[in-house]
């Protein structure tokens, strides 16, 4: 019999990637025109990283800097569904302080959406959520890699990323 192949997916993110991305974005706000003489800034949260910190003026300097953030997220290949912005800013102080944390590992509500997605297009393969990551094995490679495709395909409000493949 032939051995299963497998991978893991996971909802993570690069941390170096990250912090390039932010530092990116600090130095073209720090060279912006309009941002000159103003609060705005951007800066992690706390030291560990799991967030970052918007200050603004007002929502046009807010939304001007998250549109920075995005595009050197992009720019160092992050998906931009790490930004948790469901929050709302916080007002105060004459500046807008707006708190963005980072959206890391797949809950059993978001684990059980890919498992029912993989399940429902390929009976075959065999998805398992071991905590915050999902194993999914078949004894053919190719069904494995149209997963990935369908996956990638797939409109989910959280990143994944597909590790371990063997």
């Amino acid at each position: 019999m032939a051995k299963d192949s497998s991978f893991d997916i996971v909802s993570d993110y690069d941390l170096a990637k990250v912090t390039n991305a932010v530092e990116q974005s600090q130095r073209e706000i720090s060279q912006r025109y309009d941002f000159k003489g103003t609060k705005a800034s951007l800066e992690f949260t706390d030291a560990n990283k799991t967030g970052v910190t918007i200050i603004g003026d007002n929502q046009f300097h807010i939304d001007s800097i998250l549109d920075i953030l995005r595009k050197k997220l992009a720019g160092c290949d992050v998906s931009q569904k790490i930004l948790d912005t469901s929050k709302d800013p916080v007002p105060g102080n004459m500046q807008l302080k707006w708190e963005l944390l980072f959206v890391k590992g797949l809950d059993q509500e978001k684990a059980k959406k890919v498992t029912k997605l993989i399940r429902d297009n390929y009976p075959k393969v065999k998805p398992q959520i071991q905590g915050e990551e999902i194993r999914v094995s078949s004894p053919k490679r190719d069904e494995l890699q149209a997963v990935m495709l369908l996956l990638r395909g797939a409109e989910f409000d959280f990143p994944i990323e597909f590790t371990n493949y063997r």
